[in-house]
């Protein structure tokens, strides 16, 4: 009508344009998403002293927890199944800081009795210098470089960090009996709210037996490994070959290169002990057997045995040693496997990049969130 106003819009229709969510660019959400992460990498990185320990003493707990179980399963009582647990936690930790610090205090010891083949071995390389023309100054400043003093020091600097790292046993081991003791009752709970959160609590008991899955199959290859490098280092009279099998085994937890840091002191001693020729067989007898075993066969099937591909399990160690330092080099699949259950595994959504980083040819890897399907009362 004329001189009427014009009707404003009902309330409904309002709510309704009110409520409609902005939509941003997607490169705009990419870059929120980016500098997300680089805040979250920042800030691990600032307290890895904490997290790296923490986070050693959680894969120990998981790896312990079946212990308990096995024990509440033939009538024992519930405190000393959990002491016992706690006791093996810490026994591995013992052993696994102790077997580091005894191979370099080997090491070490073991330099100072060759000085004399050290000093014949550079006199030896300084004349094959000078007889492929190399002027004498320049042959002896070359040769001076691999002083065995300075490779000394280099031990020492490497003993001293870890002695820093063992100084963190008392806050992992204090950190073992809290968590060892809350994994009592910890899957109960978890059990009671399977119901409202389905795949987070899929996802968690996914990162537990992965995390263990990992470990014994890196324990079975590291008694492989440590057998048969121990005996071609007794078979070539390699000083200390028992050492040197001990460190290979603890060294098979780093993924892909843990065999080129157990392989640098036997290969050290073998060049002082027995030569050029000595040094090359060692070198060569442990690249063909550590390479076959721990660079083909191992990766593929720990990659199978818990869901992450050859290419991931190598960037996942460049990346953790990255951001935690030795620690992360030695946790990097346990690391990556929790990732993996918080970003993938809790969200149905995503479950078409399962296969994309487990490098699985069949549907195995989507199995999990297709058998599970999503209640309607609202996300897991």
């Amino acid at each position: 009508m004329p001189g009427s106003r014009a009707r404003p819009p009902s309330r409904t229709t309002a709510t309704t344009v009110a409520t409609l969510p902005a939509a941003l660019p997607r490169g705009l959400l990419i870059m929120l998403g980016l500098a997300a992460v680089t805040v979250t990498i920042g800030g691990i990185r600032a307290v890895s002293d904490i997290a790296a320990p923490a986070f050693l003493a959680l894969v120990l707990s998981i790896a312990v927890h079946p212990v308990r179980g096995w024990l509440v399963r033939h009538r024992a009582p519930g405190w000393l199944a959990t002491v016992t647990t706690i006791l093996t936690a810490w026994g591995i930790l013992v052993v696994l800081a102790g077997s580091l610090v005894l191979a370099g205090a080997h090491f070490a010891a073991l330099l100072t009795q060759y000085q004399d083949d050290a000093t014949a071995l550079l006199h030896d390389a300084e004349s094959w210098l000078g007889n492929l023309g190399v002027d004498g100054t320049q042959a002896s400043s070359m040769t001076s470089s691999l002083d065995l003093a300075r490779l000394g020091d280099l031990v020492g600097s490497i003993l001293a960090s870890l002695f820093g790292a063992i100084s963190n046993l008392l806050f992992i081991g204090t950190l073992l009996l809290f968590i060892v003791a809350d994994a009592s009752w910890f899957p109960l709970r978890l059990d009671g709210v399977r119901d409202i959160r389905t795949a987070v609590v899929e996802a968690l008991e996914s990162f537990a037996h992965g995390t263990r899955s990992y470990l014994v199959v890196s324990t079975v290859f590291g008694l492989i490994v440590a057998s048969i490098d121990t005996l071609l280092l007794w078979a070539l009279d390699v000083p200390e070959p028992l050492v040197w099998g001990l460190l290979a085994f603890i060294t098979n937890y780093v993924p892909n290169i843990g065999f080129v840091i157990g392989l640098v002191p036997p290969a050290i001693l073998a060049l002082l002990d027995g030569g050029v020729t000595l040094f090359l067989v060692v070198i060569v007898s442990y690249s063909l057997i550590n390479v076959v075993i721990q660079t083909i066969i191992q990766p593929k099937v720990v990659g199978d045995a818990v869901g992450l591909s050859t290419s991931i399990t190598f960037m996942s160690l460049v990346f953790w040693a990255w951001v935690l330092g030795p620690l992360g080099a030695l946790l990097a699949i346990p690391l990556s496997l929790l990732l993996k259950a918080l970003l993938i595994d809790v969200d149905h959504d995503t479950v078409w990049v399962r296969p994309l980083i487990s490098g699985l040819t069949s549907d195995a890897a989507t199995a999990p969130a297709d058998a599970t399907p999503t209640p309607a009362a609202g996300p897991t």
